[in-house]
């Protein structure tokens, strides 16, 4: 099956019609509904199918709902910017809603459609689209008024100046520059 050759672990159904050649209609549908029976793909949301229970749940994050890219405290944690314990996996995404999946939280945050189809600072990584530490840090800034961070010696700052003027917001602007200053103490 050309699914299981595929490197991703979670598709769409339009992913599959894709790599089927086959056009997305109900034969597709069908087609899926016999190998998800027979155990060959798991159905873990309507029109989302992984392959087993070791698929990737930062690929599965950005699969549910499109254009969307993993970033926040879920960034910020692995990068050592804040040091408290993330279980939820946070997206920045079109849309704002929390689902969960298999005991895994996925909170979708709301952001403007300009800043989420800008790619600066957005990696994509094993078929995942991540924010860098520098965007994860101004998407947290961009949508919270005050936030605390307890690490801002990985920051690079000159990326930060880069990325900054997507968001066209000048309380971030202020609050960006407040912390560059007070990291050079």
């Amino acid at each position: 099956m050309t699914i299981l050759k595929s490197p991703k672990t979670v598709f769409t159904l339009e992913d599959i019609a894709m790599l089927w050649q086959l056009p997305n209609t109900n034969s597709t549908m069908v087609r899926l509904s016999y190998y998800a029976k027979n155990g060959d793909l798991m159905r873990v949301r309507r029109g989302v199918y992984v392959k087993n229970k070791q698929y990737n749940k930062t690929e599965l994050a950005t699969r549910i709902y499109a254009p969307s890219y993993v970033s926040f405290e879920t960034v910020l944690a692995q990068n050592g910017l804040i040091f408290q314990f993330q279980s939820k996996i946070q997206i920045a995404s079109y849309l704002g809603r929390e689902v969960e999946i298999d005991g895994q939280i996925y909170l979708y945050k709301k952001i403007k459609d300009a800043i989420l189809a800008n790619s600066i600072g957005v990696n994509n990584v094993n078929e995942t689209s991540v924010a860098t530490c520098e965007r994860a840090f101004l998407d947290t800034l961009y949508i919270n008024d005050d936030y605390h961070f307890d690490n801002l010696r990985s920051i690079n700052w000159n990326k930060v100046f880069d990325i900054l003027p997507i968001y066209n917001n000048l309380r971030m602007t202020k609050i960006v520059n407040q912390l560059f200053e007070q990291s050079k103490i």
